[in-house]
């Protein structure tokens, strides 16, 4: 049985992982003053990024609407189930949006079998759910035992974030101004982590110097988990591949992940985190 996987803009994963598993991808919008532009569709990264350092404002973004998920789940052959895998309701209405498609769908065509999922992560942690998925549709499962084991799989992600600038938390008024200036001067790094009841961003730590910081970002992992062997760690970064592989090798010599993935933020979380911003997630014990 086949069964058709669809994330969104929220999600960040490497091509060759999109093409693999043949996913479906619903963009976000995002807006910058006027101008409106869809996520891997009308705007790439590098245009992205060139916008960001002109633009005074940050751009801000905006869910895909039912109708965007509908037409996506009616491009899907009928006789396949879905797995809809949308990024956290703690930061986005995108799962609602997802959830209201599928029910315009079913209206319509009562018999299709779809499960849309709030995976209360972002970014790469969406990448480390559509490996697990894969693995399990691989093993030709049914559906809806899949489904629930998917639905425990998210409450084991723990996706931790680290900032390298707070350029962008600032202009995003996100830490005020005074905060903000005070701890550049103190160089200050902001750690942070998905909360486990909603996905939002809460931040845990707040850590002097670079080094330092990248030195607890790297330890956290060992207080949410102790074995390693068949676990999987993805990691995004935010235009700094150097910076992101450097630190996903401190963590493959400390910790003995199974497998890695490593990808780049897309302009949902790039647009927060700023240059040099990392995301990791992993599944805990």
């Amino acid at each position: 049985m086949t069964i058709q996987m669809i994330i969104d803009g929220g999600a960040d994963l490497p091509e060759t992982m999109i093409e693999k598993h043949n996913l479906k991808v619903v963009p976000l919008n995002i807006h910058f003053g006027e101008e409106q532009y869809k996520t891997g569709e009308t705007i790439d990264l590098s245009t992205f990024y060139t916008k960001l350092k002109e633009a005074e404002e940050l751009p801000t973004s905006s869910s895909p609407s039912p109708y965007d998920f509908y037409e996506k789940y009616k491009q899907v052959d009928p006789h396949y189930p879905i797995l809809v895998l949308a990024l956290t309701q703690g930061l986005s209405s995108t799962y609602d949006s997802a959830v209201m498609g599928k029910d315009m769908l079913l209206e319509e065509e009562p018999d299709r079998k779809i499960a849309v999922l709030n995976t209360k992560t972002a970014s790469c942690g969406i990448a480390l759910l559509v490996h697990e998925a894969a693995q399990k549709i691989g093993e030709n499962l049914p559906f809806e035992e899949i489904v629930q084991h998917m639905e425990k799989k998210i409450e084991q992600t723990t996706t931790l974030f680290i900032l390298k600038t707070l350029e962008n938390v600032i202009k995003g008024g996100r830490l005020d101004k005074v905060k903000g200036t005070i701890a550049k001067t103190l160089n200050i790094k902001l750690l942070m982590k998905a909360t486990e009841d909603e996905g939002s961003i809460d931040v845990t730590e707040k850590v002097r110097g670079d080094k330092k910081s990248l030195r607890r970002f790297v330890e956290q992992i060992g207080e949410y988990a102790h074995h390693f062997e068949d676990k999987v760690i993805a990691m995004s970064h935010s235009n700094d591949e150097e910076r992101g592989r450097s630190v996903l090798e401190s963590i493959k010599n400390k910790y003995r992940f199974k497998d890695s993935i490593f990808t780049e933020t897309g302009p949902l979380i790039s647009t927060y985190a700023g240059e040099g911003g990392l995301v990791i997630a992993f599944f805990k014990d």
